[in-house]
């Protein structure tokens, strides 16, 4: 075989990678993951969004804290994509396939205040933690434990997130 039709067969070579879970099994979690990755990094960029457009009296705590958020959300990025490859299946490819599968909606607003800018992250991130728990099920119905278990630590993070978010925006 020539180094040009080597080349062509690895092109059209399936991107399969074995593993214990059933081809039902394999498609909806990487489904899943697919989903919830366009969904964090939707997350991602708004919370990096309100980072940068941050003003008012507090502008150095919430500039900090979005700031901390927007690296634990990225950090999440990696992770998700990869169980999705390790378990044979493909992962997102561009900035318009996040488009595509994203629930979480922008916002290119020109100025949101302080306050507007953290309830609507709180508000991410709880649906977040929602859109976390049904690829969670999704992985207990396929037997995909590993998978599982990354979910409840970002899970306890998006919690965490939350709680701040929440706390930072309480009248009493």
């Amino acid at each position: 075989m020539s180094d040009t039709s080597t080349a062509r067969a690895h092109r059209k070579s399936p991107l399969t990678t074995p593993t214990g879970l059933g081809d039902n099994a394999r498609r909806d979690v990487t489904a899943a993951l697919n989903t919830l990755l366009a969904d964090v990094f939707a997350l991602y960029m708004k919370t990096k969004n309100f980072h940068w457009h941050m003003s008012g009296p507090h502008f150095r705590d919430y500039h900090l804290m979005l700031d901390e958020h927007s690296e634990q959300i990225f950090g999440m990025t990696d992770m998700l994509a990869e169980r999705a490859r390790k378990l044979g299946g493909t992962t997102l490819h561009s900035i318009g396939h996040i488009a595509r599968l994203q629930r979480i909606q922008d916002n290119d607003a020109d100025f949101v205040t302080p306050e507007d800018m953290l309830s609507e992250l709180r508000e991410d991130n709880e649906q977040l933690i929602a859109a976390m728990r049904e690829v969670h099920d999704t992985c207990d119905e396929a037997n995909d434990v590993a998978t599982a278990s990354v979910l409840e630590n970002y899970i306890d993070e998006a919690e965490r997130r939350a709680w701040f978010l929440f706390e930072a925006t309480r009248k009493n």
